[in-house]
């Protein structure tokens, strides 16, 4: 159930009664945005994040009536050092999640396993023949999007993808959410779509639950807009919808 919705600027943020609800409303929104560019131009283009704040939005988002198999598959971020044989991996996330249980047109992930200069070539010429139409993202609790955190975040970048080294913050958000035992094991190098990338695309899904998201749900829609919080770039994209639970509405409600 809908309790609440929130206009700030461009960006329209909608707070559902449990987190259930706001993942099954975030996949049809999602559903929606992907189906609207099949129908014009007959496929799509799709990033999707990996983290667990995504769950309930890709189970929402494989049970609509989308022809996958017509939509080019891409993920945004990726830890330096890591594959999709390493079960820590967001390819591994995805596959596991969404990659390996639908047909898709394509399937491209990020590999940066090895070479980060070869690795981000290479996804910026699949970017640039593959445009984003549609991204399904969440927020960090530093206010990230991808893995552009305060420091490192340019709303001007002139790439589309680029290395990174990652902030405390960001990384312990992955010891919160059960992706690593302790912060050491984070790795503190990844590969990130820029901000700039992530605003091309048509229609941003963003789906952002649970308490640990509740700070920077409010540095969001209410603190400065700038790279201090890249999350407030939402604000200023002209199709724009944010899916938040009571926990990560709790400071804005």
């Amino acid at each position: 159930m809908l309790i609440k919705q929130i206009k700030t600027e461009k960006l329209d943020t909608f707070v559902y009664s449990d987190r259930a609800n706001m993942g099954i409303a975030a996949g049809k929104a999602a559903a929606d945005a992907i189906c609207r560019v099949i129908e014009k131009k007959g496929s799509a283009n799709v990033v999707f994040a990996a983290a667990p704040s995504q769950n309930e939005m890709l189970e929402a988002l494989i049970g609509e009536n989308i022809d996958f198999s017509r939509v080019n598959a891409f993920h945004m971020d990726e830890y330096v050092g890591l594959g999709i044989d390493d079960p820590q991996s967001f390819a591994r996330y995805l596959s596991d999640h969404l990659f390996s249980r639908v047909r898709f047109a394509s399937v491209n992930y990020i590999n940066a396993k090895k070479d980060v200069d070869s690795a981000c070539a290479h996804y910026a010429a699949l970017l640039e023949k593959f445009p984003p139409d549609v991204v399904c993202m969440g927020i960090g609790e530093n206010g990230h999007i991808a893995f552009n955190d305060p420091p490192v975040a340019d709303f001007n970048d002139k790439v589309l993808i680029k290395g990174v080294e990652l902030d405390s913050v960001c990384r312990m958000q992955q010891v919160h959410d059960g992706c690593f035992p302790n912060i050491d094991s984070v790795p503190r190098y990844a590969v990130t779509l820029t901000v700039p990338a992530l605003m091309s695309a048509k229609s941003l899904i963003c789906t952002v639950p649970a308490s640990t998201k509740a700070a920077a749900v409010k540095a969001m829609l209410c603190g400065e807009y700038g790279e201090v919080c890249p999350a407030t770039a939402l604000r200023k994209h002209a199709c724009a919808k944010m899916f938040l639970d009571p926990d990560s509405a709790a400071l804005v409600m």
